[in-house]
């Protein structure tokens, strides 16, 4: 049975792991910026940019934080996997006591495929798998977002997860770019999800200066807290189409099924013609850049 947008919310809502998960009811955008067209990108003093400046939007209106939800709808299909690796400021007992947030196991078999992906640490999963996260960050066929280093939301009321106080949301996710350089990550992108998908005016105000450019997607996995591994792959590649962002997790604990669903998802979407690439390489297909 294919696992409904409206149900994983439910579930996100009410299961123990629920504040754990970005992304577990979809996009809950409640007043988004609109993409821009691309300027040069523009980073605080914080944020660790590659040498080739990774493309990013320009800001929207009121110079909000630009947000990026899909690439072009082109007969060139491109799709881009994303993973958020999840963990809360808070999560370090449940860490030590043997829960495992990483799930080396699919970083594997997304090597084994050789397909790139845009993985959206938090800062705090870096702190705890530091040789994980230089592992990813050194690794081509990969690039590392931010996820925020708390994982705490940016808005009120949004699946449960602690709130941001507005004079703080830069902070934390300068705080996450900090974590990926301690950790050994060099070139972090430019690049932005919300925990739990949710911002508002006031989210995009407050990180105006981060120059980042804020990632959202088009296509919901319901991989949080899903065992059945053929309903995740169904619901993807239902939903799959040129220019798609598909939001995933490689958080073992909460997402037990994501790697066995890969093992459908890849080879089904390249038998339909899709190739893999990263959000950088949508983000500037969707500026002419290529």
């Amino acid at each position: 049975m294919i696992l409904s947008v409206r149900g994983i919310a439910v579930t996100c809502a009410a299961g123990a792991l629920g504040a754990a998960l970005a992304a577990c009811g979809g996009p809950a955008s409640r007043d988004a910026g609109h993409p821009g067209h691309h300027a040069p990108a523009t980073t605080s003093a914080a944020i660790s940019a590659t040498p080739s400046q990774p493309p990013t939007l320009a800001p929207g209106p009121a110079g909000l934080t630009p947000v990026f939800k899909n690439g072009p709808r082109a007969r060139n299909k491109t799709v881009a996997l994303t993973f958020d690796a999840d963990m809360t400021a808070d999560q370090g007992e449940r860490a030590a006591a043997g829960e495992r947030f990483d799930n080396p196991q699919l970083i594997a078999t997304l090597r084994k495929f050789k397909v790139p992906a845009t993985v959206f640490m938090t800062g705090r999963w870096a702190d705890e798998y530091p040789r994980e996260a230089k592992g990813i960050g050194q690794d081509p066929l990969f690039e590392i977002a931010n996820h925020s280093y708390s994982h705490y939301a940016f808005t009120d009321d949004c699946y449960g997860l602690p709130t941001m106080p507005e004079d703080r949301m830069r902070a934390d996710v300068e705080r996450a770019y900090a974590a990926f350089r301690k950790a050994g990550v060099r070139d972090a992108m430019p690049y932005f999800r919300f925990p739990g998908g949710c911002y508002d005016q006031r989210s995009l105000r407050a990180l105006s200066a981060a120059g980042v450019t804020a990632v959202q997607w088009d296509v919901v996995s319901g991989d949080a807290f899903a065992t059945d591994a053929d309903a995740v792959a169904q619901q993807v590649l239902d939903g799959v189409r040129s220019g798609s962002v598909v939001v995933m997790h490689c958080t073992r604990s909460a997402a037990p099924a994501t790697e066995r669903a890969l093992r459908t998802i890849i080879p089904e979407l390249r038998h339909r013609g899709f190739r893999f690439v990263k959000v950088s390489e949508l983000i500037g297909a969707a500026d002419g850049r290529h």
